[in-house]
């Protein structure tokens, strides 16, 4: 049985998968990149396209160094731990592997728990489901809007104010609805230079 000591302390986490492959969305668009796909997530998009990483409990706990030991033995020199919720977790010695082993860390997070771990980059992706913690505004590397609907551009801008200087503006259609939401989303940074356009690149290359 695992010790309840282990998991509190960050030593186990759920993980659903790691991959090495290339970063497909926002300012590192294009970079390789480790993957760590944490399981457990609480905040419920309707569109997710990784619901089964909602249960923590349908992915086995793996130990922070055999982790880091792949992520190091990839020859990458980025990991991005995303999830599910990856801030449900502490990621002190996560992170604390990753960097010791010479690999930036970068998260991606919808900020609904305060961050834990040292960040090289952060990715706040806030979610209409759950509201964020505040910590994160002043934290946060780059903003990345997710949007499905017309009314989503205002729901950015209440967010674009409370950022930090310098932290990267993005504007990202979802997957399903990217035909219609696109062309807007075009028009809309032109009108509005202050943000730019990401894209799922990684699946018009299919890969993970």
């Amino acid at each position: 049985m695992v010790e309840e000591k282990e998991k509190i302390s960050g030593e186990l986490l759920p993980l659903m998968e790691d991959f090495y492959t290339i970063q497909g969305e926002g300012f590192y668009q294009g970079h390789a990149a480790y993957f760590i796909r944490l399981g457990g997530c609480d905040v419920g998009c309707v569109w997710c396209d990784v619901k089964e990483s909602w249960d923590a409990s349908a992915h086995p706990l793996s130990h922070v160094d055999a982790m880091c030991n792949k992520a190091i033995a990839s020859g990458g020199k980025m990991a991005v731990v995303t999830g599910g919720e990856p801030g449900m977790y502490d990621l002190t010695l996560l992170t604390e592997g990753l960097r010791n082993g010479g690999l930036r860390t970068h998260i991606e997070t919808s900020g609904v728990y305060p961050i834990t771990g040292r960040w090289d980059w952060i990715c706040f992706s806030p979610k209409k489901f759950r509201g964020p913690h505040p910590s994160i505004f002043k934290q946060a590397d780059e903003l990345k809007i997710v949007v499905y609907n017309k009314s989503d551009f205002e729901w950015a801008e209440e967010f674009r104010s409370e950022m930090k200087a310098g932290c990267q503006l993005f504007l990202q259609p979802e997957w399903s609805r990217e035909k219609e939401m696109l062309p807007l989303i075009i028009d809309y940074v032109k009108a509005n230079p202050e943000w730019q356009v990401s894209l799922q690149i990684h699946k018009y290359m299919n890969i993970p």
